[in-house]
């Protein structure tokens, strides 16, 4: 947990935070609490830390890596399994924005970072958005796991909606497997799409003929 603390601070500073490091590592517990709510299965602090490993391994495709790391750590910050369509991202991205502007991050980088969260929603960018394309990409990297990986994953997602009737839950999640398969390329960076997009479509395409 100290190792990601540090990761947090350095972000925020990145991006221009001027409260103190007691404040940024305080904020950063604040997240880490956040991510560790009982009700959670998937979205974890496991998932926090594969994000932003990917989100560092592949920094350089991006301008503004540190917005992006910010964004990854707000991105699940308000999570609710019964909450209705897009509300857990909304209400994410103005957690978000809120939180960085009180830690001094300069308004124009906290309302990006809001923005970068917001698009998780539907995992859609527009052109010429890198930083967006390298969140989403590092949150979908889960989709290209090996057989294992997928299977850990599914299974993970079924726990968080256990709440949720068997037959609902397989009509929700077709919804949500062919709205990425829809997509014109699961992953938008091409380094990335060359590595991950056909694993990821056959993982989809079998978990959901399955």
């Amino acid at each position: 947990m100290e190792d990601l603390v540090e990761r947090f601070r350095r972000a925020a500073r990145d991006a221009g935070a001027t409260a103190a490091d007691g404040d940024l590592d305080a904020a950063a517990g604040y997240l880490l609490t956040r991510w560790s709510e009982p009700q959670r299965q998937y979205h974890t602090v496991e998932h926090l830390t594969a994000v932003l490993n990917t989100v560092d391994l592949h920094a350089g495709l991006a301008p503004h890596p540190e917005r992006v790391r910010l964004a990854a750590w707000m991105h699940d910050a308000v999570y609710d399994p019964r909450a209705l369509g897009d509300a857990n991202e909304r209400d994410s991205a103005e957690f978000a924005e809120g939180l960085l502007t009180t830690l001094g991050v300069p308004e124009a980088n906290a309302a990006e970072v809001a923005r970068l969260v917001s698009l998780t929603a539907g995992h859609a960018t527009e052109a010429d958005d890198p930083d967006g394309e390298l969140l989403c990409d590092a949150d979908l990297a889960v989709l290209a796991g090996d057989e294992e990986q997928y299977a850990a994953y599914t299974a993970a997602i079924r726990r968080e909606y256990a709440h949720v009737p068997d037959d609902a839950f397989r009509d929700g999640r077709a919804q949500v497997l062919k709205a990425l398969l829809e997509l014109p390329s699961i992953y938008r960076l091409a380094p990335l799409r060359e590595q991950w997009e056909a694993r990821a479509r056959a993982n989809l395409e079998k978990e959901l003929n399955g």
